[in-house]
């Protein structure tokens, strides 16, 4: 199923898209990739999303990219004798391990791991920064606090902590089940949650086995710090800018995304950015201009997809709002701005053969009447370089690895076609044209460019590359190979 955009659409699947029928309509309309929410949800419901997702795959006849968001630790403070507080600007008010119930003057913060990392004057943020304390003193069982922000503070309300690396690992005993479970069923991705260190994704890395990538979640301002040491060990990012907008002001949020971007980008790592992109089409069958806009920017500065959360999960039009990112990044891409802006960032780093064979690749495509990149690639990584230099003409990813093409569908451009194995790159030629004919980019009286890497079968070995005709017949008279 080809798209006629380039940038990827994440859809989370959750009660308002858990049957087939709909989850098969938030496909065709255009969701690549579908994410499982595991914050929400027991194991029983989750494989049977994933076992509607691959029954729809097989029925369509193309790969479709499985993530799997575990939950990360979750920070809360304890219950109140009535339930809710009031606190006021300029009270002081305590936090502790005392387990009985809270009151205007304190409650429990179950989490000794805060109180060791705390200092004076770092802040605590309380259900989703509605409510801030400032440290005044603080213990290894206990911090007083100055309140800087007043509000409404009640039972178990989630807990940020910005200004500080807290001790904990991303994976809790739950995510570690979680993580065997959804390795077990398949899944593509793997999105970490928390991510503060290289060692929370190497962690993840050791325990996954191989089974699955690793997509880290950028949501703390200690990612942000560590985010080159975390991309290096990372398969993907995710910019999660839910918790990242609590933790950090509002204000440094879009120029963190674009230079995150960036990187992801010169890296050849996949990046998402997600939360709040159409929010008000939970209840809302029309999005706002305002949001229309945000989704554009994202295109616009170079993401490799835009990911929907409750609005695809939990909302009234999940179909309509993937429909909707579908014609904003259409209309986007049709923009010759965006062309513009996409080649003025385009990364010039080249240090291998692979970048200078898919960088040529390109120039060739933009330079002649080539009408598609086809990279046979065993591991995926001659895709990920050739959408890493964001090409006019689209890019045909041939792969005789299911996995390998399920985990494509999240890089930019890429159409993925699951093919037979190759042993000499006449045959690869040959697949391509047909495929690419098959795929409707090319016709018999087209040209192609055709990259490999050989021998084939060996990961990392991209060094050839040829303009090719789409008429197999051409090429078997022209090429003694």
């Amino acid at each position: 199923m080809r798209r006629h955009r380039n940038v990827k659409i994440v859809a989370t699947l959750g009660p308002a898209s858990d049957d087939y029928e709909t989850i098969r309509a938030l496909h065709e309309a255009g969701a690549d990739v579908f994410r499982l929410n595991m914050s929400h949800g027991d194991h029983s419901e989750i494989r049977a999303r994933h076992d509607i997702i691959r029954k729809i795959e097989a029925d369509l006849g193309n790969p479709i990219g499985i993530l799997a968001d575990l939950q990360g630790p979750k920070l809360r403070v304890g219950v109140f004798a009535n339930g809710e507080e009031e606190l006021e600007v300029g009270d002081t008010f305590r936090l502790d391990l005392d387990e009985a119930e809270g009151d205007k003057r304190r409650v429990q913060l179950p989490h000794p791991e805060i109180f060791q990392a705390l200092e004076p004057g770092a802040r605590l943020l309380v259900n989703d920064g509605k409510i801030a304390l400032r440290v005044k003193y603080c213990a290894a069982d206990h911090a007083i606090c100055d309140v800087i922000v007043g509000g409404t503070i009640s039972n178990r309300k989630g807990v940020n902590v910005p200004d500080v690396e807290l001790p904990l690992a991303a994976l809790s005993d739950k995510d570690r089940k979680d993580l065997e479970f959804v390795c077990d069923l398949g899944v593509d991705w793997l999105a970490l949650s928390f991510v503060q260190r290289p060692a929370d994704v190497e962690e993840a890395r050791g325990l996954a086995k191989g089974r699955a990538s690793i997509l880290s979640k950028i949501e703390k301002p200690t990612a942000v710090k560590n985010f080159d040491a975390i991309l290096q060990v990372s398969d993907g990012i995710m910019v999660a800018r839910g918790d990242l907008g609590v933790e950090l002001p509002v204000q440094n949020v879009p120029p963190i995304q674009k230079r995150l971007i960036r990187r992801c980008r010169a890296a050849a790592k996949p990046v998402i950015v997600a939360t709040q992109m159409l929010e008000s089409m939970i209840e809302s069958p029309m999005p706002t201009r305002a949001e229309v806009s945000d989704v554009a920017t994202a295109i616009y500065e170079g993401t490799d997809a835009i990911m929907l959360s409750a609005e695809s999960a939990a909302g009234d039009y999940p179909i309509e709002a993937v429909t909707t990112m579908d014609n904003v990044a259409r209309e986007v891409e049709s923009d010759p701005t965006y062309t513009e802006i996409i080649e003025a960032s385009r990364a010039a780093k080249r240090s291998t053969v692979a970048d200078g064979i898919v960088a040529a690749a390109r120039e060739i495509a933009e330079t002649s009447e080539i009408k598609a990149i086809c990279c046979f690639t065993k591991s995926g990584n001659t895709a990920v370089l050739v959408s890493r230099e964001r090409p006019r003409v689209p890019i045909l990813a041939l792969t005789p690895s299911e996995r390998t093409a399920r985990k494509l569908s999240l890089s930019w451009g890429t159409n993925c076609v699951v093919s037979d194995e190759i042993e000499r790159f006449k045959g690869a030629v040959v697949a391509a044209a047909r495929a690419a004919r098959a795929e409707n980019l090319a016709t018999a009286d087209d040209l192609i460019v055709v990259t490999a890497g050989v021998p084939f079968g060996v990961s990392g070995t991209t060094n050839i590359l040829r303009v090719a005709p789409c008429d197999e017949r051409l090429i078997f008279n022209t090429d003694p190979e």
